[in-house]
């Protein structure tokens, strides 16, 4: 039987993607997730506690966060951890990533100034979501 390996989130963008994108034509999106929870301390104060996570996109999820991701929307984001280690000259580097396979946008977020048509409000819709089943480039 082989392992699992899946994440599932809920939570605002900390800041909009970053894209980049490769000679071979492929496509790469980062940005950071804040999940926050609330809980009482034994003193009964509410305290809260956030969680950043980074969030790669690939191909065609990374063009869907290149078009509708930006600072502070809600977003339900599936996928799986990574983890990538490098050297440098400060010593060996980890980092844990979640490479996204799905992303719904959880909330209405007025269209771009550029895309808005004429007497309309245009709004995104709360299914606007993307899926990547395809393998990542690792």
């Amino acid at each position: 039987m082989s392992g699992v390996n899946k994440v599932i989130l809920i939570g605002n963008l900390g800041k909009s993607p970053e894209t980049k994108a490769f000679e071979n034509g492929t496509k790469k999106a980062n940005f950071t997730l804040a999940t926050t929870e609330f809980y009482k301390d034994k003193d009964g104060s509410r305290k809260e506690l956030t969680e950043w996570h980074n969030i790669v996109c690939w191909r065609s999820m990374a063009d869907f966060a290149e078009k509708y991701l930006t600072k502070g929307r809600k977003v339900y984001v599936e996928g799986k951890l990574h983890t990538r280690t490098w050297d440098d000259d400060k010593g060996k580097h980890y980092i844990t990533e979640i490479y996204a396979s799905t992303i719904t946008l959880l909330d209405k977020v007025e269209a771009k100034p550029t895309e808005q048509k004429i007497g309309s409000a245009a709004q995104e819709p709360y299914t606007e979501s993307a899926t990547d089943e395809g393998p990542f480039p690792f």
